[in-house]
């Protein structure tokens, strides 16, 4: 049967688009050279956050898709644990207050804590950091898990796309005819005409330590390296549990093409960022690092929408480190946009022909 919809990947977000379009009554069909949530969506530490956006059309999409993820989340592990972001040094104590302000403007529950306070949240945090802020909204779930909650009932197909003209996809198995095309292949969405690059990061996972981190912890300068373009490598610390008990420690940034290539040094930074967090985390071993492309966009937000150059494709990707966050939403404003119902958030911010992202 012709689908109504083909989707171009089976990470979180194309499942997020084809859960939301087959809601809306249409028929779909997901397409994947590997399988549902075999590439980005398996890299991540599946954080659900509005705690690292500033006022705009980003936390729109965050606070959106936070309302939506605990019906969605269902078997996937969801955790409304809270962030924890500190500052560690006394200069950072002001902006990251600053930044707190203006998401509590903005609907954010943002609460400035003392150190001590941050400490009674998380006994084994650092002493001597200055500042901290607890936001109660941000979760997390498991990514794999949520990606296939995601797709059930719904046809996938493995088999790699080369090519669309907007009402039938071509892969190696032969043309698949449709009525639309989603884009959400992630760090690969440029094979579609839109300007993404992608950008690699590494998480370290530490033997189970049940209890012992309560929160998603991160220092304030995260904020930061998430909203930079800069291609050499950057890092912060991001530490946080799952329930299995394992600690997982990030987060680093870096430009590199499709380089899979784990580098000791990366290694040792996110390490040594960790323990300037959680002295206690020098003596708990290490089992494994992995790492994944982001599907990184100049401008650093997502592209949702049409494309004005061919009828028919629409684009979902460009969420760097954000998609499991942005995903239920963006999968939502996607069907509104196809469908001519009333966008969930302003779409305008995401169209896919900014002059940042636009290929020729």
């Amino acid at each position: 049967m012709r689908p109504d919809v083909v989707v171009v990947g089976a990470g979180i977000i194309g499942a997020a688009c084809a859960q939301a379009l087959k809601a809306r009554g249409l028929t779909v069909l997901v397409v994947d050279r590997h399988g549902p949530a075999s590439g980005t969506s398996a890299a991540g530490e599946g954080n659900v956050l509005v705690s690292d956006k500033g006022p705009g059309p980003e936390l729109d999409l965050a606070k959106a898709s936070r309302e939506l993820w605990p019906e969605l989340a269902q078997d996937a592990e969801w955790e409304e644990k809270g962030g924890l972001v500190v500052a560690t040094t006394p200069e950072a104590s002001e902006p990251l207050k600053a930044f707190a302000a203006g998401q509590r403007a903005a609907g954010v529950d943002a609460c400035e804590l003392t150190a001590d306070e941050a400490r009674a949240h998380e006994p084994h945090l650092n002493p001597e950091i200055t500042a901290a802020v607890h936001y109660l909204q941000d979760a997390q779930l498991n990514p794999v898990k949520a990606t296939r909650t995601l797709l059930r009932g719904i046809d996938i197909t493995r088999a790699e796309v080369s090519a669309t003209d907007g009402r039938s996809v071509t892969t190696g198995d032969g043309v698949i005819s449709c009525g639309a095309v989603v884009n959400a292949a992630g760090p690969w969405a440029r094979n579609f005409g839109v300007n993404v690059l992608p950008r690699r990061g590494v998480v370290l996972v530490t033997t189970p330590i049940p209890g012992t981190i309560r929160h998603k912890v991160y220092d304030a300068d995260y904020v930061g390296a998430v909203a930079s373009g800069d291609s050499d490598l950057q890092t912060s610390g991001v530490v946080e549990s799952t329930q299995a008990g394992t600690v997982l420690i990030g987060s680093s940034r870096q430009r590199k093409g499709f380089d899979d290539t784990i580098e000791s040094k990366v290694l040792k930074a996110l390490a040594r960022r960790a323990i300037a967090l959680f002295p206690m985390l020098a003596h708990v071993p290490v089992m494994r690092a992995y790492g994944g492309f982001r599907p990184y966009a100049p401008d650093h937000l997502p592209i949702i929408g049409e494309d004005p150059r061919t009828p028919g494709l629409w684009h979902a990707t460009g969420h760097e480190g954000a998609g499991v966050g942005l995903a239920p939403a963006t999968g939502r404003l996607l069907a509104d946009l196809m469908t001519g119902g009333t966008p969930l958030v302003d779409p305008h911010p995401f169209r896919v022909d900014r002059p940042e992202v636009m290929v020729s």
